[in-house]
């Protein structure tokens, strides 16, 4: 199975799902013109990984920005996420980073952790 590898612009997060690791990585900003149409592959990716993943998959999220229709398209990955750790021989575990002084995105990890039933580590970048 492929990774999937896209890199960062202004409006878009740098991702990296790397199917050999186990790595997930979405790090930047998250405001694209369309949020749908950016995360779909991403979601369709984890479908498939679904079937052969297995020992730890670790997640890390460290946006510094996302917009409301990100968020819906993030909780769309989280659940597939969730679904993984249910159905697979895998072990999710998300590790949400936000910067000391962001309580936003702390309170956004928080909100998350309590929707889903998977392990969620809140991380704090020191400036």
């Amino acid at each position: 199975m492929d990774s999937i590898k896209i890199e960062g612009t202004p409006k878009t997060p740098t991702v990296s799902f790397d199917a050999k690791t186990g790595q997930i990585e979405i790090k930047g900003r998250s405001i694209p013109e369309n949020s749908i149409e950016f995360y779909k592959p991403l979601v369709d990716w984890l479908d498939k990984y679904a079937d052969i993943a297995e020992g730890t998959v670790e997640v890390t999220i460290q946006l510094e920005y996302f917009n409301t229709s990100s968020s819906k398209c993030i909780l769309d990955v989280f659940k597939k996420l969730e679904n993984l750790n249910n159905k697979s021989k895998a072990d999710v575990v998300i590790n949400w980073y936000y910067e000391e002084d962001d309580e936003d995105m702390l309170e956004a990890g928080e909100d998350y952790q309590s929707i889903l039933k998977i392990p969620f580590q809140m991380k704090e970048i020191e400036e």
